[in-house]
């Protein structure tokens, strides 16, 4: 098992729009949430990748997420379930050179749950933020992570994966980033 390291990592977020949303039976924690790991990784500097299912019918990427990502976030439109199906993700990914996916979003057992499986077998260390992603069922919620758990992902929370970046309360951002989750 592997801990997450701020310079390996990148953020991948997955359909948080406004349809779906409203779908989840989580949504308020999933936005409290995928907000708290959206701004950290901005403040730790981690590249983020947005992917939006049909958003001409499902709408766009939720402001209170979009808005604190990093300026330099690329939107890919997409109609596949797995977010690497669409080729510019995939090129992203392999452009960064980092090599640990950190993962939420909308549906846990559909998108997400894709995604981070095409992932896996790409040879990237995959933590899906369980936390920041959603279902409109809990249980399919429960059924996709554990799914995801079973072909290797590591399944965290927003502050299992705060922490593990910041690695120490010595960091330069810890106080800014010990202030998002208070």
């Amino acid at each position: 098992m592997t801990i997450l390291n701020q310079e390996n990592s990148i953020l991948l977020v997955i359909d948080v729009q406004e349809k779906l949303l409203n779908a989840v039976f989580n949504k308020n924690l999933v936005l409290k949430k995928a907000g708290i790991i959206a701004k950290a990784a901005k403040l730790l500097e981690i590249p983020a990748i947005v992917t939006e299912q049909y958003p001409k019918g499902l709408g766009a990427t939720v402001s209170d997420i979009f808005d604190v990502l990093s300026e330099k976030a690329n939107v890919y439109e997409k109609c596949t379930f797995s977010a690497l199906d669409n080729g510019g993700v995939f090129e992203e990914l392999e452009q960064s050179k980092r090599k640990q996916a950190v993962v939420f979003g909308i549906e846990t057992h559909i998108c997400v749950n894709q995604t981070v499986n095409a992932l896996i077998e790409l040879g990237y260390e995959v933590f899906v933020v369980s936390d920041a992603c959603g279902s409109r069922a809990e249980e399919e919620h429960k059924a996709g992570l554990h799914r995801m758990e079973s072909n290797g992902a590591q399944i965290v929370t927003a502050e299992i994966a705060l922490f593990e970046w910041l690695r120490s309360s010595q960091h330069p951002k810890f106080k800014e980033i010990q202030e998002l989750v208070k």
